[in-house]
């Protein structure tokens, strides 16, 4: 009897092996020939050579559709099992087309409003993309569902998301901690979006090996982003030489989005937001394009679009 090794990785094997195994008990019933011992985040396999390697296959396809999907239950297992094995029948058990991501604990993430539909289209075509609107519009959190997609279908090798580190009324230099403790939580809503899309020990790992980098704007100088899915969040904030130094790191293979409020710009009074230029010069140019959210992509609590109308009627320009 042969026997084989097969081991997780990146994946908790509590969830892809189910309660009590139930994911193991289910392939035993598909491949009774087969003695599956599983440890930890390693199977080991035992049986004839021909049908450890329908196994593997089949155990392949179910990494591969975990991976893209986070999630495995009992009538996804009994499709891919029994399935040609082809592509094709892995899209049709994940779901309708909108979807973009399959993101933890089952969550569907897709585009919500009209101008979310449009941010996905308009990168279908485009390398470059600013995506413009007020809080809550949900701008930032398409962006990384976009870039997040691009990943698992290896369009793209990693992710990297930054802002400018301009502080809107508090002090950074006054928060404990190393450099990256300081700056965590202003990028905590970049974690946010990552965290419903990406399983906690995965992203950990892509964090770790730097296939998801997320640093501030500063940290992009000198540097050429191949191959790379790269955000540039609230960008309003960004002077003429950070979005010019920003733009030009394009590398090879690259895609660029860019989202900003600029109603909500926190630099000093006198200084122009490099994102109004960039708009201006820019809005011409093949292969860049601009979309503008307003208070109807508002998809927060309802409250959030009222508080925008509201502001609106106070705010002088």
């Amino acid at each position: 009897m042969n026997e084989r090794i097969i081991q997780l990785e990146e994946i908790n094997p509590n969830d892809f092996f189910g309660i009590q195994n139930s994911t193991i008990q289910q392939l035993e019933k598909h491949f009774p020939k087969v003695k599956v011992v599983a440890r930890g985040d390693v199977l080991k396999i035992y049986g004839e050579p021909n049908v450890l390697n329908e196994f593997e296959k089949r155990f392949e396809m179910l990494v591969k559709y975990y991976n893209r999907y986070n999630k495995l239950d009992e009538d996804i297992i009994e499709r891919i099992v029994t399935s040609t094995g082809k592509e094709e029948e892995l899209r049709k058990t994940a779901g309708k087309d909108d979807v973009l991501v399959h993101g933890t604990n089952g969550k569907l993430i897709k585009p919500q409003t009209e101008n979310q539909r449009k941010m996905v289209d308009l990168m279908k075509n485009n390398d470059m993309l600013f995506a413009i609107g007020p809080a809550g519009t949900g701008k930032t959190y398409t962006a990384v569902a976009l870039a997040v997609k691009a990943l698992k279908n290896k369009e793209v090798k990693r992710i990297i998301l930054t802002r400018p580190a301009v502080e809107a009324g508090e002090n950074l230099g006054f928060l404990p901690g190393d450099l990256k403790e300081k700056l965590d939580p202003y990028m905590q809503p970049l974690y946010d979006g990552l965290r419903d899309m990406i399983p906690h020990e995965k992203l950990e790992s892509y964090i770790e090996k730097g296939v998801i980098q997320i640093a501030p704007l500063a940290f992009m100088r000198g540097r050429t982003l191949d191959s790379a899915f790269v955000i540039l969040d609230e960008a309003q904030n960004t002077t003429h030489s950070q979005m010019k130094m920003f733009l030009t790191r394009m590398g090879k293979h690259a895609k660029f989005i860019i989202t900003g409020d600029v109603g909500q710009i926190d630099l000093p009074r006198k200084q122009i937001s490099g994102l109004k230029e960039a708009l201006l010069a820019l809005k011409d140019i093949k292969g860049i394009a601009q979309v503008y959210l307003n208070d109807k992509d508002v998809i927060r609590h309802k409250l959030v679009k009222k508080i925008i109308n509201a502001y609106k009627s106070i705010e002088v320009e």
